[in-house]
């Protein structure tokens, strides 16, 4: 085994590991993925105040998300097909969050279902729902993760229309995957891979299969999904599915000030800035950029989380800096996933922890909420973009 240092190292245990059209799943972004690049890229133009002669001792990064006790302010935000990349991979992570006190949240489009991962935690965890055009199956949803436990809903608001990810149209990606010569060629050379997923019978949309109408086995699942999503997704829709549930809802997906504030007059308890990992639309802002502007507009009127090229604790604590509530991240835990099952979950967390704690403390902060705009340098070039006129 490798010296795992940083969530580099994973990645690429990760895609020795997993089936290529897997690995691309996760590592790939809509048309010519400018966006997914410069989620990572444009951290790069803020720096850090190191300050010494401080009291570092007594550190804590220990907060709250929403009202609930975490570990540190990174939640392990929702992935779809993650059961694909480890078997039974929802599970595992699920299990990590627990384990390490942070949140996890659960795709609809997960492999394990609610039920799966409600039986096998004990922890509550968060599920994600995406803006579909079936009331019934959408109460039943919210009804099976009030019946789990789930403590909040996280509504899923970019993804109207899908964005199109070259790598996944030419690797036929679907769950089961579909055999094609080239991609059993590769399947056989995972094996560890492969003889997990042989003992396993969860290999295909577990919310989905057997609870939408008309879905009672995989081969059905394709045309319901191109049916289901409702591009007519406006703001009251969204208060109809706050409605339904009854409890606290976030908003994931809000890169514009204007959105953050329809949320926030629509009542909801947080909302994510997310341009979908770069997954939508191309050439949008990365949403570290995004982050000061949407603070600026809603930030003491609602928590404002943020999600999008997080690969290192430094990356957690920019974001914080940049006024954040809290983190998300999702690539970073699917690559321990992949690299390690559950054990490599809790290590791309040990690892941001490791990173946001030492960083802090270097930036002359021992506490969590110490951390404000004093501690960075930001180069002009990260507020270069303006609306134009």
């Amino acid at each position: 085994m490798p010296v795992i240092t940083e969530i580099e190292d994973l990645r690429r245990l990760y895609k020795r590991r997993v089936p290529k059209m897997f690995y691309d799943y996760a590592e790939t972004g809509s048309w010519s993925e400018t966006t997914f690049r410069e989620n990572t890229t444009d951290f790069d133009l803020i720096r850090f105040r190191q300050r010494v002669a401080v009291d570092m001792a007594g550190r804590s990064t220990r907060t709250k998300m929403i009202g609930e006790e975490v570990e540190m302010p990174v939640g392990l935000g929702p992935v779809g097909l993650t059961g694909m990349q480890s078997a039974d991979g929802e599970i595992k992570a699920a299990r990590a969050a627990e384990r390490f006190g942070v949140p996890f949240v659960l795709s609809t489009m997960s492999i394990c279902s609610i039920e799966d991962v409600a039986a096998h935690t004990t922890r509550p965890f968060w599920f994600q729902v995406y803006t579909l055009k079936d009331d019934d199956f959408m109460q039943r949803l919210f009804d099976r993760a009030r019946k789990a436990g789930c403590t909040a809903i996280v509504i899923t608001v970019d993804l109207q229309v899908q964005g199109q990810r070259h790598k996944d149209i030419k690797n036929g990606m679907s769950a089961p995957p579909k055999l094609t010569p080239s991609s059993i060629a590769n399947m056989m050379t995972k094996v560890p891979w492969g003889l997990e997923m042989l003992q396993t019978k969860r290999r295909f949309f577990g919310n989905i299969v057997g609870h939408a109408s008309g879905v009672s086995d995989p081969s059905s699942l394709s045309s319901w999904t191109a049916e289901a999503f409702d591009p007519s997704l406006d703001w009251e829709r969204i208060k109809q599915f706050k409605e339904m549930w009854g409890g606290k809802v976030i908003v994931k997906g809000i890169m514009d000030p204007e959105d953050a504030r329809r949320a926030a007059d629509a009542g909801v308890d947080a909302i994510v800035v997310s341009n979908h990992g770069g997954r939508q639309l191309d050439h949008a802002l990365s949403s570290i950029r995004a982050l000061p502007e949407v603070v600026k507009a809603v930030g003491d009127r609602l928590e404002v989380h943020f999600d999008g090229g997080i690969r290192s604790g430094q990356d957690v604590l920019k974001a914080l800096a940049l006024g954040a509530h809290a983190t998300w991240s999702g690539r970073a835990w699917t690559y321990g996933l992949g690299a390690m099952g559950e054990a490599g979950v809790t290590k791309a967390l040990e690892i941001l922890r490791h990173e946001l704690d030492v960083s802090m403390a270097l930036c002359g902060r021992r506490h969590i909420e110490e951390v404000d705009p004093s501690i960075l340098m930001v180069d002009d070039a990260f507020y270069s973009y303006k609306p134009a006129r």
